[in-house]
């Protein structure tokens, strides 16, 4: 279970940093916001957001919510999931009218269904894993989810259309992601390139 490395990362980057956008990693606060903005955007269509729900899968220290509560007039009915005991205990004494899960879902799945799921900046670090371990471990993850969407779901991975990759980050190409989804989950799915940093967020349906 390698993938518990990247666990183990994020949960040093809040011991060190805090309550922060480095706390869970994200180098730039403004990036950070962007990537808000563009899960937001994966069920934002919805007439009655406060009737469907949305799982915020790796959901950290429940930024996304914070996002939600001061830039939406409406937001849906939100329930994050985190494998680090810390997030979890963070958001469980900071949100207290919401629901949040401590599992790891590939040992352990017993969560409901929900309207749609967000998995943002869960597969965008690899760390010391293998192209093939990270590119495993995504695909049970998102497999996973499937089956706990109604609606769809969006994550984002690194680009391959960059001038230099990072070791430590998982660029990934849209031909074998591509690939994957069409086997795996559904053909039906949005590609976005069109905000600015160097990734990419997919967005996948349900019919």
């Amino acid at each position: 279970m390698s993938y518990l490395e990247i666990a183990k990362h994020y949960d040093s980057c809040f011991k060190k940093f805090g309550n922060s956008h480095l706390g869970v990693d994200w180098p730039n606060y403004s990036d950070a916001q962007k990537r808000y903005n563009v899960m937001f955007d994966l069920f934002s269509s919805e007439k009655e957001l406060e009737n469907i729900s949305v799982l915020d899968f790796g959901c950290g220290l429940g930024h996304f919510l914070n996002w939600m509560n001061e830039y939406s007039i409406e937001k849906p009915k939100y329930f994050g999931l985190d494998i680090n005991k810390s997030f979890f205990d963070f958001c469980e004494n900071n949100f207290q009218n919401n629901t949040f899960f401590n599992k790891d879902i590939l040992v352990d799945n017993d969560i409901p269904t929900f309207d749609y799921i967000i998995c943002n900046g869960v597969f965008t670090e690899k760390r010391e894993l293998t192209h093939q371990e990270m590119f495993d471990f995504m695909t049970k993850c998102l497999i996973t989810l499937w089956d706990k969407t109604k609606k769809g779901i969006a994550f984002n991975v690194m680009s391959k259309f960059v001038d230099w990759e990072r070791d430590d980050l998982f660029h990934l190409s849209l031909d074998e992601l591509g690939w994957f989804l069409k086997k795996s989950l559904s053909k039906d799915f949005v590609v976005r390139y069109d905000y600015g940093l160097y990734e990419y967020t997919i967005y996948v349906y349900k019919k």
